[in-house]
């Protein structure tokens, strides 16, 4: 298993204060209540897919968490712990989508893409929706109608920004890390 180093820890703490910040930057749904499109969905998906599982489930979990105690007054720990997931499964296949390593093209955004999908439809349609009528008692046909429509908003952004995100670092920041020991 790679060692959790310097770049791990900064990516940790940048990722997790961008994952806040972006909390109230959102694209409603439609007649779905608390469902929108969110870039920091896909801030949590490149810095997985970019640094790892350990660092996506950290971002994922205190980001989310952070969040929501900063912007709504509370956590609601039913939507903080699939966030958590999601960047945990996103970044096991860190080594498979060559983004630090300048190849994220092709077949790798793909199945960016497709472990994205697969990673959001875990978390929104399976494990948000149980976890709020476990922890909250909710209505189950309206938490996963919620849970559909974050997972359809989550997949979108992703694809189009967390996509972007990993191009543009394989071609601009694969090429020269800023992160790197001076001699």
């Amino acid at each position: 298993m790679k060692k959790f180093g310097i770049k791990e820890v900064v990516a940790t703490g940048i990722g997790t204060a961008l994952f806040v910040v972006l909390t109230e930057v959102q694209i409603p749904l439609g007649v779905i209540p608390n469902t929108s499109l969110q870039p920091r969905a896909a801030v949590l998906a490149f810095l997985a897919a970019v640094f790892g599982p350990v660092v996506g489930g950290i971002i994922g979990l205190l980001g989310h968490a952070l969040g929501d105690a900063l912007f709504y007054g509370g956590v609601w720990w039913s939507w903080v712990f699939p966030d958590a997931i999601f960047g945990i499964l996103v970044g096991l296949f860190v080594k498979k989508y060559q983004i630090k390593e300048g190849g994220f093209h092709g077949k790798n955004i793909a199945l960016f893409n497709a472990v994205q999908v697969i990673a959001n439809a875990i978390a929104w349609i399976v494990v948000a929706p149980v976890l709020d009528i476990l922890i909250y008692a909710e209505p189950a046909k309206k938490v996963f109608v919620q849970g559909i429509f974050a997972f359809i908003g989550n997949v979108i952004i992703i694809a189009i920004l967390g996509s972007l995100l990993g191009v543009g670092y394989t071609k601009i920041g694969a090429k020269s890390s800023s992160l790197d020991k001076e001699d």
